[in-house]
């Protein structure tokens, strides 16, 4: 797997620690492109097989099925390096330890693996502005956000602002936890942030910037950085991979490493703890709360 140059991932780190993201142009090129490509609609395929929402321990497939949208759909992906060389390797190449290394260290740990598919003119695929440090438990852990974690996405598909690319607020990761889309049941998807929300946490709505990716191309965010998406209303497909990386001494009791100084560690034969909501017993289990049927699309 190819890296970019480590002057150009010490200039993605130092924009990351002052804006709160940063663009990275062609992470994933060529050989390696057209690999991941494939990779992700083989774990597309997989998710095809569950008739519902479906969990084994860490490994989970978020299904919108048939009976309700006239075609079976795969969601969201997590944790599937447990089923998938390719990304199991992906997770901690080198061309990862160089992007990380910069921002947190040489001792990693991921908290979260995520494939995400927005298929053409599905209504329920927005997400409400919000920021990723709610998700975390213990937050006191995170003294120094921007230092001791990281969010990074990678285009499978082009992402354009027509097909839901990422919407992300420069600079507002020095704002602190605005409690963005904490009200009501505390969902980010199945509706939409208004302005008026926006603006009552101190944001302008004219300061939001489109993440518009070519395939390969990653963005980093932090946990603090406000940020959401529009539904895919286009007529093409937009998949997006997502990880989130953590400085090692920061989440002790969490997280698969991925680092130990420097140097790869491979999934282990159990895996750990690591998003809230998962963790279901290993040998699998189907649920399904039907979020969907409540409307606020």
């Amino acid at each position: 797997m190819s890296t970019l140059p480590a002057e150009e991932m010490q200039s993605a780190a130092k924009f990351y620690r002052e804006h709160g993201y940063a663009i990275i142009k062609g992470f994933v090129s060529g050989d390696d492109l057209m690999d991941m490509q494939r990779e992700a609609a083989s774990v597309y395929a997989e998710g095809l097989t569950h008739h519902m929402t479906y969990y084994n321990s860490n490994l989970a497939f978020d299904i919108l099925p048939e009976k309700h949208f006239g075609k079976r759909y795969v969601q969201h992906a997590y944790w599937f390096s447990w089923v998938n060389d390719w990304f199991a390797q992906h997770r901690r190449s080198e061309r990862m330890r160089a992007l990380l290394e910069p921002i947190i260290g040489c001792d990693v740990k991921q908290l979260v693996e995520q494939l995400h598919w927005k298929p053409p003119g599905a209504s329920k695929t927005g997400y409400r502005f919000h920021q990723d440090y709610r998700f975390r438990p213990n937050p006191e852990q995170y003294q120094d956000i921007v230092g001791n974690s990281v969010n990074v996405g990678i285009a499978i598909d082009p992402c354009r602002k027509e097909n839901g690319c990422l919407r992300v607020f420069p600079d507002s990761h020095k704002l602190g936890y605005l409690g963005l889309a904490d009200d009501g049941d505390g969902t980010i998807m199945n509706g939409l942030s208004t302005d008026e929300e926006l603006i009552r946490k101190g944001l302008d709505p004219n300061d939001m910037l489109y993440v518009e990716l070519e395939p390969g191309d990653a963005v980093i965010w932090s946990l603090l950085t406000v940020h959401g998406s529009m539904p895919n209303m286009s007529d093409r497909d937009r998949a997006f991979a997502i990880s989130s990386y953590v400085r090692a001494s920061a989440s002790p009791n969490r997280g698969e490493w991925t680092f130990r100084d420097g140097q790869s560690i491979p999934l282990g034969a159990v895996p750990q703890p690591c998003k809230d909501g998962l963790n279901r017993p290993l040998g699998g289990v189907y649920e399904d709360s039907e979020w969907y049927l409540n409307d606020k699309a």
